[in-house]
């Protein structure tokens, strides 16, 4: 006859729950995590609200300091006037002035960045390998994280002087160049969004094309970017914005000269550059002159709104579901 034998370190066994204790251990587990859900869907909700409430406090402190600045020029005059010349005795204050040169600077980035953009999105997405795509994919997208006032005497020290020896009478400071820069700048924001929007379209429609005869080529250019059409859009869009908002290329390279002109050979003074060279602090606080940061300020957030406005149309009109 065996005898059981207990050894002094065992321990007796947890006493088993009964069925409504079971019941009350799972609902105070399901609570708590409920709790923990909440809590974490909570600072994510004020995470959010971070970028909305600050985009309210912009438009709120453009909205008034602006209405100050027509209180005193009328909005007609802000719109139609051929001068700006806020810091002279003499004031004007035609806002058209910096627009040109703001459209101006941003048509030839655009002309460098869309059409470069564009290729490369193409070669990435279709033509190279995986091991190239990794390579010069980030490579790329380096140039976007270098500083812009870099770009800027990269535009005036390099870029200027060599387009001098083509054309000896263009002035150290021009819009070209800086356009030029600017394009060089933009074109990871466009390549980029490009191919992440071609690599979305489905296999199953090159294979298609494949199918049919097309050459690779082909296939790319008339099936993959008209399916990606929705998405190469945002990327132009973002560009466009991104080119709009520049300021220490053209603060550096451009000259900073009001001139109400469309020709790129010429200096120019653009909303970002004004900003910046009324916001040294040599004005008073409160001035007219002051006031004319926000008003050009308020200009240019509404010019990037409908460039938003119009992107979203684009995505809207033109999207592809899969």
């Amino acid at each position: 006859m065996s005898a059981t034998t207990t050894t002094p370190d065992s321990a007796p066994a947890a006493p088993r729950l009964t069925g409504a204790a079971r019941l009350a251990e799972l609902a105070r587990i399901k609570a708590a995590r409920k709790r923990k859900d909440k809590l974490i869907e909570t600072v994510l909700l004020l995470a959010a609200c971070v970028s909305v409430f600050t985009t309210l406090a912009i438009v709120y402190i453009l909205l008034r300091e602006s209405l100050v600045f027509f209180s005193n020029v009328p909005l007609w005059t802000f719109l139609t006037d051929s001068q700006w010349t806020p810091l002279f005795d003499d004031a004007h204050f035609g806002i058209a002035v910096l627009l040109s040169g703001t459209l101006s600077s941003s048509l030839v980035a655009l002309v460098i960045a869309i059409p470069l953009g564009t290729v490369i999105a193409i070669y990435l997405s279709e033509f190279a390998g995986h091991r190239i795509r990794e390579v010069l994919k980030p490579v790329l997208e380096l140039l976007s994280g270098v500083p812009t006032i870099i770009y800027g005497f990269f535009a005036l020290l390099v870029v200027t002087p060599l387009i001098q020896k083509i054309y000896p009478g263009l002035p150290t400071f021009n819009v070209l160049s800086a356009g030029i820069v600017m394009g060089i700048m933009i074109i990871p924001y466009v390549s980029s969004l490009s191919e992440d929007a071609m690599r979305a379209v489905p296999m199953s429609l090159r294979e298609g094309a494949y199918a049919m005869g097309s050459t690779r080529f082909q296939t790319a250019t008339r099936v993959v970017v008209p399916a990606a059409l929705s998405g190469i859009a945002s990327a132009y869009i973002l560009g466009i914005s991104r080119a709009v908002g520049e300021t220490m290329i053209l603060a550096v390279a451009a000259g900073m000269q009001p001139n109400l002109t469309l020709n790129p050979l010429e200096p120019a003074a653009t909303i970002t550059s004004f900003i910046v060279q009324v916001a040294l602090g040599d004005l008073p606080h409160g001035s007219v002159g002051y006031q004319t940061i926000f008003a050009a300020g308020l200009t240019l957030m509404v010019l990037t709104l409908s460039f938003n406005l119009l992107g979203y149309w684009l995505r809207r009109k033109y999207r592809e579901a899969y």
